[in-house]
């Protein structure tokens, strides 16, 4: 079982805007619709799109040229995000992507927000790590984040390219085994917030559509009570006419008898 959907913007591996595309339930519950990237295939949806296509594809543009003017200006972005850490290079904390908008937006001087910033980890070893951010659905650009124990350490490792940490290969593999189940913690827990959001927003777009619809059947309801009240107008007008031309008929007649006794 799927549900038709249509894009209101692009879509990675789905389509583009103004495309009808078909998805799981869940996948258009729980992300498409609440963020506003697509519109259930309804017949008032196609007609609401197909009547503001023109409006959508010219916003749409006009973001996207905006865009990419930011992008040039932060694409290779090297970022360095001072943290305290062992000498194996794990950090005592993390780093998110509310820490990578934040230090970008400082650096660069342009509004970033944690959204935009494609992460499914928060960092917890020192070095220097690509990062793609997503400014528009059709632009992403790389930067590179660099976290280091201080602004020195930072300086080396982006000339080196290299993480400064103990030569202790054992105690990186324990790390790197301790961020990699905290990725998979992180990426369950950000999966509950999604479905959480998601069932919310599915049940106020469910109560939308569903006050929709009764207004809908109370105006098609109002329309055929109107109409029947006309029909009913118009029959009783129709029949007190007939009973006024008949009543004036029997008036007549009698006239008519008075006349013909005088010739007599």
């Amino acid at each position: 079982m799927s549900t038709q959907v249509i894009l209101l913007e692009r879509v990675e591996k789905l389509g583009e805007l103004g495309d009808v595309v078909n998805v799981k339930p869940g996948y258009a519950r729980n992300f498409l619709l609440p963020q506003k990237k697509a519109l259930r295939a309804n017949k008032s949806n196609v007609a609401y799109f197909e009547a503001q296509k023109k409006q959508l594809e010219a916003e749409n543009e006009k973001q996207k040229k905006e865009a990419e003017k930011t992008a040039k200006k932060i694409e290779g972005t090297i970022v360095s995000l001072i943290r305290a850490a062992s000498e194996s290079g794990q950090l005592y904390g993390s780093v998110n992507s509310r820490d990578i908008a934040n230090a970008l937006s400082e650096k660069t001087g342009e509004a970033v927000t944690r959204s935009q910033v494609k992460v499914n980890q928060n960092y917890k070893l020192i070095g220097l790590f690509p990062v793609d951010v997503q400014l528009h659905p059709e632009v992403i650009v790389e930067i590179t984040i660099n976290i280091a124990r201080s602004d020195e350490e930072a300086e080396t490792q982006e000339k080196t390219g290299k993480a400064l940490i103990a030569d202790s290969e054992e105690t990186v593999e324990e790390v790197m085994a301790e961020a990699e189940a905290e990725i998979e913690a992180i990426e369950e827990e950000a999966l509950a917030d999604v479905l959480e959001e998601g069932a919310l927003e599915a049940e106020k777009e469910r109560q939308a559509e569903a006050a929709e619809e009764a207004a809908e059947e109370a105006k098609k309801a109002e329309e055929r009570a109107a109409k029947k009240a006309e029909k009913d107008a118009a029959k009783a007008a129709e029949e007190a006419a007939e009973e006024a031309e008949a009543a004036e008929g029997a008036e007549e007649a009698p006239a008519e008898d008075v006349a013909e006794e005088d010739k007599a």
